[in-house]
């Protein structure tokens, strides 16, 4: 008998790995409206920069100690003796610049917070509000960057934001579900666009 899991569809990138199925068949690609979340979307792909996305989720539940559950005010008044504890720390990508970047982008999330209201309210608004249903077929017609996700980057820089490149941006709309990037016949695109 066939379980029902191996009669899924999944988007290629959903390989074999039991981390990488529960991440895209629970999490990726829903819209997420809560601002802690969205600032450890924010922070994980700034750290992730050059490295591959499996690495950054093995290290997710590490870089959420680590960074105090991702609540922007504690990150914000992080200091040099939270920086040394964070680069000696094998559970996240010890990366000075990326470690100062996510405790500069802090204070400059909470300033878009008090400036929005929320940094919910910020963000969305580069998608009218609702997420963008895209009806990709193959990975290869997925962009990297589109111009939403540029004017994201474009503005998040001109705000003192580091490590917000528009593929960055991309990716995090991506995963916050601001765009549904499942692609069509993955039984995720069709459930997920359900809850629009």
């Amino acid at each position: 008998m066939i379980s029902q899991e191996t009669e899924r569809k999944r988007c290629p990138w959903a390989n074999s790995d039991p981390l990488y199925i529960a991440y895209h068949d629970t999490e990726w690609g829903v819209p997420v409206h809560d601002d802690r979340t969205l600032f450890e979307g924010l922070i994980l792909g700034g750290a992730q920069a050059g490295l591959s996305w499996s690495t950054i989720l093995k290290k997710r539940a590490h870089y959420r100690r680590a960074f105090n559950r991702f609540d922007p005010r504690r990150v914000a008044r992080y200091g040099p003796q939270q920086v040394n504890r964070l680069l000696a720390d094998p559970g996240i990508v010890r990366n000075r610049r990326k470690i100062e970047a996510a405790i500069h982008n802090a204070g400059l999330f909470l300033e878009v917070q008090k400036e929005f209201g929320t940094f919910d309210a910020y963000l969305w608004r580069f998608v009218g509000g609702r997420p963008k249903l895209n009806r990709w077929r193959r990975l290869s017609q997925i962009p990297v960057h589109t111009p939403e996700a540029e004017a994201l980057s474009d503005d998040l820089k001109q705000r003192g934001f580091k490590f917000v490149g528009p593929t960055i941006c991309y990716a995090l709309m991506q995963a916050v579900g601001m765009v549904n990037d499942h692609l069509v016949d993955c039984f995720r695109h069709a459930e997920i666009a359900s809850g629009y």
